[in-house]
């Protein structure tokens, strides 16, 4: 088969590689679309150790069963692969599991690729009149379902009266507002510095887009970091209001940029979300199902082949679509 292999900082290789077969009751997917995520770039970029050169990126996929159990059912695949046993997993936190794996890190590679092997637990159908390109965007959705659910927990007064700010405009900022929306949140602006990704947010959703530099501070209820350097973050915590949460999603870096001060004083929530459950992951691929996430028109398509020149533009900051989905 061929698969798009991550071979070293900066360079993604197409290349011949064995089919998988499906063993130990596992399906085998003819992968259709797959979305090149954030964190597929900081592979690339050689700033996750836990993505060593050579490998397999990609974990956001859709496609058909052609063997082993669902043979013949479309699917998206929920990448995250859990024990099920442990008591993370018993209390449906999956996402916690200890010994969670996820495709696209050793020992699973990933589905920048024609085929892929997955537990059918991790499958979920997807129906017939529903485009398989927009299937795929079901895992990054369920990153942003799971903070939103999060967020709506912990917000004082709920999310129908709260002030949203949405850091990036990215798929998971763009994904995080749209679940914010569907979460009921009716107030929600999107802060993102590339004005090619701005006019595009402007011209497919009615939410308001801001320049990250001309944000007042103390003006939020709930900011969502969907980016994750030391700068948004402290541009979280410069615009939060006192008692407001703090949500970070991106796993841009791990270095500074929390006021722990200002935090402390104005009783400031801030929490880490990570991925989702295997509940929250139904539950979004159910809202995009209804049409509760929106029309699902914010990626762009391009086959596999393209891959290389994919990631060079979207390090270039040229693509303006939050999302770049590959087909094998």
């Amino acid at each position: 088969m061929k698969a798009l292999v991550y071979t070293g900082i900066k360079e993604m290789t197409l290349q011949d590689m064995p089919t998988p077969v499906a063993k130990n009751g596992d399906s085998l997917i003819q992968v259709e679309a797959v979305g090149i995520c954030g964190s597929d770039m900081h592979g690339y970029l050689g700033h996750d150790e836990r993505r060593p050169a050579p490998l397999v990126l990609g974990h956001e996929a859709a496609g058909t069963v052609i063997d082993g159990p669902k043979t013949g059912q479309r699917v998206t695949v929920n990448p995250l692969v859990t024990c099920g046993t442990c008591p993370a997993c018993v209390e449906g936190r999956t996402n916690l599991c200890p010994t969670r794996q996820i495709i696209s890190m050793p020992p699973r590679e990933g589905a920048f690729a024609e085929f892929l092997t997955m537990p059918p637990e991790n499958l979920i159908p997807v129906p017939d009149s529903f485009d398989i390109d927009k299937a795929a965007l079901a895992e990054p959705l369920a990153v942003c379902w799971h903070g939103a659910r999060l967020a709506a927990e912990v917000v004082f007064g709920g999310l129908q009266t709260a002030h949203c700010l949405v850091i990036g405009g990215g798929a998971i900022g763009f994904g995080s507002a749209l679940c914010l929306k569907a979460f009921g949140a009716d107030h929600i602006q999107i802060a993102e510095t590339n004005a090619g990704r701005r006019a595009f947010i402007a011209d497919h959703s009615d939410f308001d887009t801001v320049d990250g530099g001309s944000v007042e501070p103390n003006s939020y209820d709930l900011v969502i970091d969907a980016v994750g350097y030391r700068g948004t973050r402290e541009l979280a915590c410069l615009v939060v209001r006192p008692g407001g949460v703090i949500c970070h999603i991106g796993l841009g870096d791990a270095k500074d940029g929390l006021d722990i001060r200002r935090m402390t004083l104005q009783e400031i929530t801030f929490f880490g979300t990570y991925a989702y459950t295997a509940q929250d992951f139904r539950d979004t691929t159910a809202a995009m199902y209804d049409g509760r996430l929106g029309s699902l028109d914010w990626h762009e398509n391009r086959p596999l082949t393209d891959g290389p020149v994919a990631f060079r533009e979207i390090l270039a900051g040229t693509v303006a679509t939050p999302k770049v989905v590959l087909r094998p």
